[in-house]
């Protein structure tokens, strides 16, 4: 299972990957290994602000539908639009180009009460 040691995460198996004020978000490898094969990702909150914890879209898979859970109060600037014809590139590259919004982070304070990679690590042991 790969869990970079760069990265925040989320409870919810999100990931978060902080440039400045900015940050990526998407789903934690250990996530869409257990969603299985990603068919669509959709995120309607492009503009908004959203609060931490807050559902900032989905991700349905074969068998299932799940929230997509925002890790940091943030704007969501941006859609990985890649994922609208390749959703699949979530589950061969969750960490790079599966990333799924980029946000404009509220409250940095927030990052702090993430899981850095060993507590995720033994978070989903």
């Amino acid at each position: 299972m790969n869990i970079p040691a760069n990265l925040k995460y989320s409870k919810e198996h999100e990931w978060i990957r902080v440039e400045g004020d900015e940050a990526y978000i998407g789903i934690t490898d250990f996530a869409q290994s257990e969603l299985g094969d990603i068919v669509y990702v959709e995120v309607e909150t492009v503009g908004d602000e959203v609060e931490k914890d807050e559902i900032f879209g989905t991700i349905e898979a074969v068998k299932t539908v799940s929230d997509l859970y925002m890790p940091v109060t943030g704007e969501v600037l941006e859609l990985n639009e890649l994922l609208e014809s390749e959703p699949e590139v979530v589950n061969e590259d969750p960490y790079g180009k599966g990333w799924m919004v980029k946000i404009k982070i509220v409250d940095s304070d927030q990052l702090d009460e993430l899981l850095d990679a060993e507590a995720y690590k033994a978070l989903i042991s």
